[in-house]
Protein backbone atom coordinates (compact mmCIF):
# COMPACT_ATOMS: atom_id res chain seq x y z
CA UNK A 1 0.00 0.00 0.00
CA UNK A 2 1.37 3.06 -0.99
CA UNK A 3 1.77 6.17 1.62
CA UNK A 4 -0.63 9.31 0.97
CA UNK A 5 2.46 11.27 -0.59
CA UNK A 6 3.87 8.56 -2.34
CA UNK A 7 0.41 8.72 -3.84
CA UNK A 8 0.55 12.62 -4.48
CA UNK A 9 -2.52 13.56 -1.59
CA UNK A 10 -0.11 15.55 0.52
CA UNK A 11 2.85 17.40 0.31
CA UNK A 12 5.97 16.01 1.18
CA UNK A 13 7.62 17.55 4.29
CA UNK A 14 10.07 20.08 2.59
CA UNK A 15 7.48 21.31 -0.48
CA UNK A 16 7.76 24.36 1.87
CA UNK A 17 11.76 25.32 1.74
CA UNK A 18 12.98 26.62 -1.61
CA UNK A 19 14.62 24.79 -3.82
CA UNK A 20 18.38 25.58 -4.82
CA UNK A 21 18.18 27.68 -8.01
CA UNK A 22 20.11 25.16 -9.96
CA UNK A 23 19.09 27.03 -13.23
CA UNK A 24 20.43 30.23 -11.83
CA UNK A 25 23.79 28.62 -11.10
CA UNK A 26 24.25 27.10 -14.96
CA UNK A 27 23.69 31.26 -15.59
CA UNK A 28 26.51 32.35 -12.84
CA UNK A 29 28.82 29.70 -14.64
CA UNK A 30 28.30 30.57 -18.01
CA UNK A 31 28.51 33.76 -17.30
CA UNK A 32 32.32 32.66 -15.34
CA UNK A 33 33.32 30.75 -18.38
CA UNK A 34 32.01 33.31 -20.81
CA UNK A 35 33.96 35.84 -19.20
CA UNK A 36 37.38 33.98 -19.02
CA UNK A 37 37.00 32.71 -23.04
CA UNK A 38 35.84 36.48 -23.75
CA UNK A 39 39.17 37.82 -22.02
CA UNK A 40 41.21 35.40 -23.60
CA UNK A 41 40.21 36.21 -27.09
CA UNK A 42 40.40 39.73 -26.46
CA UNK A 43 44.04 39.14 -25.28
CA UNK A 44 44.84 37.17 -28.17
CA UNK A 45 43.18 40.11 -30.62
CA UNK A 46 45.01 42.55 -28.57
CA UNK A 47 48.74 40.12 -29.24
CA UNK A 48 48.92 40.44 -25.36
CA UNK A 49 49.97 37.02 -24.40
CA UNK A 50 50.15 36.11 -21.15
CA UNK A 51 53.64 35.45 -19.28
CA UNK A 52 54.78 32.65 -17.36
CA UNK A 53 54.48 33.51 -13.66
CA UNK A 54 56.41 32.95 -11.08
CA UNK A 55 56.07 31.61 -7.41
CA UNK A 56 55.86 35.48 -6.48
CA UNK A 57 53.31 36.46 -8.90
CA UNK A 58 51.05 33.14 -7.32
CA UNK A 59 51.88 34.60 -3.78
CA UNK A 60 50.94 38.19 -5.08
CA UNK A 61 47.74 37.22 -6.75
CA UNK A 62 46.81 34.86 -3.65
CA UNK A 63 46.93 37.96 -0.79
CA UNK A 64 45.17 40.16 -3.52
CA UNK A 65 42.31 37.43 -4.27
CA UNK A 66 41.84 37.01 -0.44
CA UNK A 67 41.87 40.79 -0.12
CA UNK A 68 39.37 41.25 -3.02
CA UNK A 69 37.11 38.48 -2.01
CA UNK A 70 36.81 39.43 1.90
CA UNK A 71 36.11 43.42 1.14
CA UNK A 72 33.27 42.28 -1.18
CA UNK A 73 31.67 39.60 0.82
CA UNK A 74 32.68 41.11 4.29
CA UNK A 75 33.61 44.81 4.54
CA UNK A 76 31.31 47.37 5.60
CA UNK A 77 32.25 49.51 2.35
CA UNK A 78 31.00 46.94 -0.37
CA UNK A 79 27.78 46.53 1.71
CA UNK A 80 25.89 47.85 -1.21
CA UNK A 81 26.98 45.47 -3.79
CA UNK A 82 25.35 42.75 -1.01
CA UNK A 83 22.48 44.91 0.18
CA UNK A 84 20.03 43.59 -3.12
CA UNK A 85 20.84 39.84 -2.54
CA UNK A 86 20.73 39.21 1.18
CA UNK A 87 17.91 39.30 3.56
CA UNK A 88 18.19 42.74 6.11
CA UNK A 89 20.72 44.95 6.32
CA UNK A 90 23.91 44.25 4.87
CA UNK A 91 27.12 45.27 6.89
CA UNK A 92 29.94 43.85 7.95
CA UNK A 93 29.38 40.55 6.71
CA UNK A 94 27.40 37.17 7.97
CA UNK A 95 24.36 38.03 5.67
CA UNK A 96 22.07 35.34 4.48
CA UNK A 97 21.22 35.26 1.10
CA UNK A 98 17.38 35.87 0.82
CA UNK A 99 15.69 32.51 -0.08
CA UNK A 100 13.82 33.23 -3.16
CA UNK A 101 15.00 30.22 -5.30
CA UNK A 102 16.52 32.28 -8.32
CA UNK A 103 19.10 34.58 -9.50
CA UNK A 104 18.54 36.79 -6.67
CA UNK A 105 19.28 34.02 -4.07
CA UNK A 106 22.10 32.53 -6.65
CA UNK A 107 23.85 36.18 -6.64
CA UNK A 108 23.60 36.25 -2.84
CA UNK A 109 25.43 33.21 -2.07
CA UNK A 110 28.39 34.20 -4.78
CA UNK A 111 28.55 37.76 -2.89
CA UNK A 112 28.33 36.47 0.51
CA UNK A 113 30.76 33.30 0.35
CA UNK A 114 34.45 34.98 -0.03
CA UNK A 115 35.34 31.57 -1.28
CA UNK A 116 33.12 32.01 -4.11
CA UNK A 117 33.76 35.44 -5.00
CA UNK A 118 37.40 34.79 -4.71
CA UNK A 119 37.42 32.51 -7.63
CA UNK A 120 35.51 35.44 -9.56
CA UNK A 121 38.45 37.82 -7.95
CA UNK A 122 41.18 35.91 -8.76
CA UNK A 123 39.96 35.52 -12.80
CA UNK A 124 39.41 39.32 -12.81
CA UNK A 125 42.75 40.17 -11.64
CA UNK A 126 44.64 37.60 -13.50
CA UNK A 127 42.42 38.74 -16.66
CA UNK A 128 43.12 42.67 -15.59
CA UNK A 129 47.15 41.72 -15.64
CA UNK A 130 47.12 40.13 -19.57
CA UNK A 131 44.44 42.64 -21.16
CA UNK A 132 45.98 45.97 -19.31
CA UNK A 133 49.22 44.85 -17.88
CA UNK A 134 50.23 48.60 -15.99
CA UNK A 135 46.63 49.05 -14.23
CA UNK A 136 46.59 45.11 -13.65
CA UNK A 137 49.99 44.92 -11.90
CA UNK A 138 49.03 48.06 -9.97
CA UNK A 139 46.00 46.96 -8.49
CA UNK A 140 47.04 42.91 -7.84
CA UNK A 141 49.92 44.45 -6.21
CA UNK A 142 48.25 47.36 -3.77
CA UNK A 143 45.11 44.27 -3.17
CA UNK A 144 48.15 41.82 -2.13
CA UNK A 145 49.83 44.57 0.32
CA UNK A 146 46.53 45.61 1.72
CA UNK A 147 45.91 41.69 2.37
CA UNK A 148 49.61 40.66 3.78
CA UNK A 149 48.60 44.32 6.11
CA UNK A 150 45.50 42.52 7.16
CA UNK A 151 46.76 39.37 7.95
CA UNK A 152 49.45 41.31 9.99
CA UNK A 153 47.27 43.46 11.95
CA UNK A 154 45.53 40.43 13.11
CA UNK A 155 48.65 38.97 14.14
CA UNK A 156 49.78 41.92 16.35
CA UNK A 157 46.17 42.13 17.77
CA UNK A 158 46.57 38.22 18.45
CA UNK A 159 49.81 38.49 20.48
CA UNK A 160 49.10 41.59 21.74
CA UNK A 161 46.10 39.84 23.12
CA UNK A 162 47.97 36.99 24.23
CA UNK A 163 50.91 39.12 26.24
CA UNK A 164 48.28 41.64 28.01
CA UNK A 165 46.45 37.81 28.91
CA UNK A 166 50.12 36.47 29.97
CA UNK A 167 51.11 39.98 32.18
CA UNK A 168 47.48 39.71 33.49
CA UNK A 169 48.32 36.55 35.04
CA UNK A 170 51.41 37.32 36.41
Amino acid sequence: MLSEEAEGLTQPADADKPHPPYGAYAGIMSTFAGGLATAGALAKLLGREPRENTALDLAVLSFATFKTARTISRDEVTSFIRAPFVEGEAHEGGEEPVPTGDLQQAIGELVTCSRCIGTWAAAGLASAQILAPRFGRLLTWSLAAAGVNDWLQAGFAGLTAKANEVQRRT
